[in-house]
């Protein structure tokens, strides 16, 4: 909007890798090129040269600078030391807005932006969870405590950003109704993304691209291939692009299915480069929020098998019946068999591109993202 002051932005967050990072640069780009000073704190023990690159990509974008430093992923003593180095870092950098991004970025955001509060200083302290803490399961200990922290958040949280419907959902139902004034936001892509990407004469018959890590799938992805050559009853090929804490692991459990030299394992890669290796993506997930391969995926034109997780219902809509439970590695081998056995059933399932422009815009997304924060604004410093 005209009227709208320019605003230091800063988004903290841990780890530089998958959706949270893919969200965070598109919002430095367009946020940057509507005129406002954008900054980055996140982790600096986390990502490869494949981030290293994309990093290099949004310093044009960064004018309040990039800081990393060691974040750990989980609770502990650490912490304390991280707290003291981001606050230092933070103070220097005098930002309007603190967008904490996921469970640890967020706590760090609210903590710091509570500080400066004290400290007279007008800062916004605005959360997006990414799911986060909200995948826990709310009977267990882990996730009573998590959501304990995340309710005792909310006296230093100005304002609450949902990317999917099923977030907001589960935040109210595990957490509880959000104190602090909240808006649904869902992810968005560029107009050039939705040009169709084609796969490479010698691709896979399947794909997975993402982190690897228990909570995507990885290893149910590669136990239905097993299932899969069964029903079809000849062998297939599988790539795999990522990187993460599971990599090894899943190394050994190709080899332990005897299949090393059908599934090929490769580091990660923009996701343009990804798709052309595989003909029929699979999305494996156990728990999402709003994944970026799903709207990357179709928006591609590339076939897709997805669990029903998250926010994916709320990408295919009136195609939500076309996805699998999660965790069943027998319903997810059926319908990779049918994609070799009748593509053209994979495809008609799938929602069409025009669906997806109108309601996933990342032009979009940004606008109403900078509308919040004004919203959230304290009116001066």
């Amino acid at each position: 909007m005209p009227d709208q002051k320019p605003l230091r932005i800063l988004h903290c967050f841990r780890s530089p890798v998958g959706g949270i990072f893919r969200h965070v640069r598109d919002l430095a780009r367009l946020h940057h090129e509507a005129g406002h000073q954008v900054g980055i704190l996140c982790d600096s023990t986390t990502g490869g040269a494949h981030e290293d690159a994309l990093f290099d990509s949004i310093r044009p974008y960064l004018a309040l600078g990039l800081v990393r430093t060691p974040i750990q992923r989980s609770v502990g003593p650490a912490d304390l030391l991280t707290l003291f180095r981001c606050m230092g870092k933070i103070k220097e950098i005098q930002p309007d807005i603190i967008h904490g991004h996921g469970a640890k970025g967020g706590a760090l955001a609210r903590l710091i932006g509570a500080r400066l509060r004290a400290s007279r200083y007008r800062v916004a302290r605005i959360y997006t969870a990414h799911g986060g803490s909200l995948h826990f399961s709310g009977s267990s200990p882990a996730g009573r405590f998590y959501f304990r922290l995340e309710r005792f958040f909310e006296k230093s949280t100005d304002g609450l950003i949902f990317v999917s419907e099923y977030e907001r959902s589960a935040y109210l139902k595990k957490v509880g109704k959000p104190r602090p004034p909240s808006k649904l936001i869902y992810n968005g892509l560029a107009k050039r993304e939705f040009e169709d990407v084609v796969v490479l004469q010698d691709a896979a018959q399947f794909l997975y691209v993402g982190m690897l890590r228990q909570l995507k799938g990885p290893d149910l992805f590669v136990d239905a291939l097993a299932r899969v050559e069964q029903l079809v009853g000849k062998p297939v090929t599988a790539a795999i692009v990522g990187d993460g804490a599971d990599k090894e692991k899943l190394a050994k459990l190709i080899l332990q299915t005897g299949r090393p030299e059908r599934v090929k394992l490769y580091p990660a890669m923009p996701i343009a480069e990804a798709l052309q290796l595989g003909v029929t993506v699979v999305v494996p997930s156990r728990a999402e929020s709003m994944p970026y391969v799903v709207l990357e995926t179709l928006a591609a034109g590339r076939p897709l098998i997805a669990t029903n997780v998250g926010g994916i219902h709320e990408i295919f809509g009136q195609h939500k019946d076309a996805l699998v439970a999660p965790g069943d590695v027998e319903a997810l081998a059926q319908r990779m068999a049918l994609a070799i056995l009748q593509p053209q059933e994979i495809v008609n399932s799938l929602p069409k591109k025009s669906e997806l422009k109108e309601r996933f815009s990342v032009e979009t997304m940004a606008d109403c993202i900078i509308d919040f924060y004004h919203e959230c604004s304290m009116p001066t410093r």
